[in-house]
């Protein structure tokens, strides 16, 4: 009998067999009732300003036709400009290529149809900064209220900041073998698929059926004897490792992660976790006691101590009478624009995690985040004699922020968030 496991948010059908004890200790999920989280809807913010990839598309399609109106450029307005997170060589919180996209059309170069763009660009709503790096990519600094509108989106869609409809209605079936590391990453791509809108299925390669030797008794010829042919009954033909396939469903994505040799179990639930998922596919998990130092050469232990941090902040921000207040943060303060920069491109991450199937990416994110927060972490509380002000509260607010997405990109990964370390 083909062994078959079908997760489905809100119930699991069907066995799910791991390939041992251990291995279900890693799998919660196989054990728990799976619950797509709600979606809060994108809150109306007091002002507009370009705080996510989306609106800072629209800013600069806006820039684009100033540009051709004022006869500075003279190009057909694109429906729609990328922006993603600055690559190497780059700078600030996004940066797009759209001068590179126009350069042809527009008979200059690269380099000049992004001098032409940034001054419209500089005089949006919500970017500080705009800087030319390479070719001609532009590249985003936001201010003038941006970091106060992100902290307000958080705090009002709490840990389902980021999830995301961009799998809304699709069936995602995953094809993974009798591993464990396997198990884990689809247990792990279940919660970020169902963030994302979608629904995912994990399917079970066939166990390795282990064929008796053949004994091949002595040949009799027997007399001749003439038969009737009768045709045998029609088959469909099916690959021995894939499920029967249905015309209405997507064919099964071969989940195939590279696996550990180790046994994770004594590294315990959350580390033996994140030392299967922290890698990527193609890289083989190191199984080591590395993962339960609380140390700062351990990624686990620095996302789960920012984490902590930020909910000590609070808790003696309380005891000074001081809560969180949603305000511009000066990008001269230590890791402010990176920690502004990680959580407004937590919901790219998010995305790219369940389309590329790669948990990774998330999880090396987190590092990315927390790191910021770390560095950042010491300007919130007022010092000695020094009375907490605004600033102080809206420093507050954004390392109050900064620990919730650590909390909810966790919780997707399958790994506890303690208060307390």
């Amino acid at each position: 009998m083909a062994w078959k496991s079908v997760w489905r948010v809100g119930r699991v059908i069907g066995p799910l067999p791991c390939v041992s004890q251990w291995g279900r200790s890693l799998c919660p999920s196989t054990s728990r009732t799976l619950i797509k989280p709600t979606r809060l809807p994108t809150p109306l913010l007091p002002y507009a300003c370009p705080v996510t990839p989306v609106e800072l598309s629209r800013t600069v399609l806006r820039a684009v036709r100033c540009a051709v109106d004022e006869g500075e450029l003279n190009v057909v307005v694109p429906v729609r400009a990328v922006v993603t997170l600055p690559g190497p060589g780059g700078c600030g919180d996004y940066a797009t290529n759209i001068a590179l996209q126009l350069a042809r059309p527009a008979g200059r170069s690269a380099r000049q149809v992004a001098e032409i763009l940034r001054p419209h660009l500089t005089r949006s709503d919500g970017v500080a900064d705009v800087a030319i790096t390479g070719p001609g990519f532009l590249n985003f600094r936001l201010g003038g209220g941006a970091g106060a509108a992100l902290v307000r989106e958080i705090q009002l869609q709490g840990d389902v900041y980021g999830h995301g409809d961009v799998l809304a209605g699709q069936i995602v079936p995953l094809l993974i073998p009798y591993d464990i590391r396997a198990e884990v990453v689809a247990d792990a791509l279940v919660r970020i698929v169902a963030a994302q809108g979608g629904r995912a299925e994990v399917q079970h390669l066939h166990a390795p059926r282990i064929q008796p030797p053949r004994i091949h008794p002595p040949r009799i010829h027997p007399p001749h004897v003439e038969t009737p042919r009768t045709e045998p009954p029609h088959t469909e033909l099916t690959h021995p490792e894939a499920p029967h396939a249905h015309p209405s469903r997507p064919k099964p994505t071969p989940l195939r992660p590279t696996p550990a040799r180790e046994d994770p179990t004594p590294l315990g639930p959350d580390a033996g976790r994140w030392a299967l998922l922290y890698p990527a596919s193609h890289d083989r998990p190191r199984i080591s006691a590395d993962h339960l130092l609380q140390r700062e050469s351990n990624p686990l232990f620095r996302v789960r101590y920012a984490h902590a941090r930020a909910r000590a902040l609070i808790r003696n921000a309380a005891a000074l009478g001081c809560t969180g207040d949603p305000g511009d943060v000066p990008g001269d303060v230590p890791g402010v624009d990176e920690l502004v920069g990680a959580l407004a491109g937590y919901p790219a991450v998010l995305t790219q995690a369940a389309l590329h199937r790669a948990p990774d990416r998330l999880a090396r994110h987190l590092v990315t985040t927390a790191d910021a927060l770390l560095a950042f972490q010491h300007t919130v509380l007022p010092l000695g004699d020094e009375k907490p002000s605004a600033a102080h509260r809206a420093r507050l607010a954004l390392a109050e922020a900064a620990g919730t997405v650590l909390a909810g990109g966790l919780s997707l990964l399958g790994i506890s968030a303690p208060d307390y370390l």
